[in-house]
């Protein structure tokens, strides 16, 4: 060995530290009233409102109830088997499959598109920005109220623009086919602000470098969107995706404000189904299976999700 170098007589092992680390972290007596003042409110809060409610949905879906919700028969999976063979429950899935994927394609698109054009720096371009975000602060009952104006058959603004330029006329909420049309228009103008805002705040956070070293390259600004801009902006779209599908899923105000589910249950989502069997008919049983598989739906769709578009996410 040579001079003035020197080997310690025993190296610390893997089993060392974890006994010095574990020594640090010793749970005392008093740790767990501590544990249990800090989280006792929020799981006292939570049992309340979110899971003895969704065991009593659950217990309640087995049953046949009397109009104040009472269970009265057992009758197991009845109630979801007579759900699922009943036509109006499948049209009702098909109108909820149809405005989902309307309602989410749309707000990301549009999302997307906004904040691109505003993220450049030019004059008053905060005007637009403020104008597109503006939505995050109208509630839902103003909103309707608006849309309303916007749709109604004889002082609608789209009727009388279309009017004065002898277009044809439509019933934007009393003809079936144009009252979903209607819904996911509302829908989306509610749910812009936000997303804007939140891929607006993404889009800034993208480092010039990229676009200068894909201008170097000589790649054209479409390229660059593709390959550059929603690559590093992923993780942020696919929380706005998640949000908005599980947020379009639980859409209820707009639909009860300007159309409640007509006409001819064009618009009656499966949220809204839940309402009128339950409050509207009394009929509890039922309306507590359409609970569960709506939050089954939800859960499907939110695991699909993650299964397929989290694979695309560049962190």
């Amino acid at each position: 060995m040579e001079a003035g170098h020197s080997v310690p007589k025993s190296q610390p092992t893997v089993k060392s530290f974890a006994k010095t680390a574990a020594k640090g972290f010793n749970v005392h007596v008093n740790d767990k009233y501590y544990a249990a003042a800090f989280l006792g409110p929020s799981l006292l809060i939570l049992g309340v409102f979110v899971f003895y409610p969704m065991v009593r949905t659950l217990y309640l879906s087995l049953f046949l109830t009397n109009n104040v919700g009472r269970p009265t028969v057992f009758v197991g999976l009845k109630n979801y088997v007579s759900l699922l063979t009943s036509a109006a429950y499948r049209a009702s899935l098909t109108a909820t499959g149809f405005y989902v994927v309307g309602v989410v394609v749309l707000t990301l698109a549009l999302g997307i598109l906004l904040a691109q054009a505003t993220v450049q720096k030019l004059a008053g371009i905060q005007w637009f920005r403020t104008i597109f975000s503006a939505t995050m602060g109208v509630s839902v009952s103003v909103a309707a109220i608006f849309w309303l104006f916007i749709f109604s058959p004889s002082v609608g603004l789209l009727d009388q623009i279309a009017a004065f330029f002898h277009l044809p006329v439509i019933n934007w909420l009393t003809d079936p086919g144009w009252a979903m049309v209607a819904i996911i228009v509302s829908t989306v103008w509610m749910n812009l602000g936000f997303t804007f805002l939140i891929l607006f705040g993404a889009l800034q956070m993208v480092p010039p470098t990229l676009y200068e070293a894909a201008d170097i390259e000589g790649a054209s600004k479409r390229y660059q969107f593709w390959h550059v801009t929603l690559p590093m902006i992923s993780p942020t779209l696919f929380f706005t995706a998640t949000v908005t599908l599980i947020g379009a899923f639980k859409s209820f105000g707009l639909i009860d404000l300007m159309t409640a589910g007509g006409p001819n249950n064009a618009t009656n989502l499966m949220v809204y189904q839940v309402y009128k069997d339950a409050f509207l008919t009394g009929n509890y049983g039922m309306a507590s299976a359409e609970s569960i598989i709506l939050a089954l739906v939800i859960a499907l769709f939110t695991l699909l999700q993650f299964k397929f578009l989290e694979k695309r996410v560049t962190y």
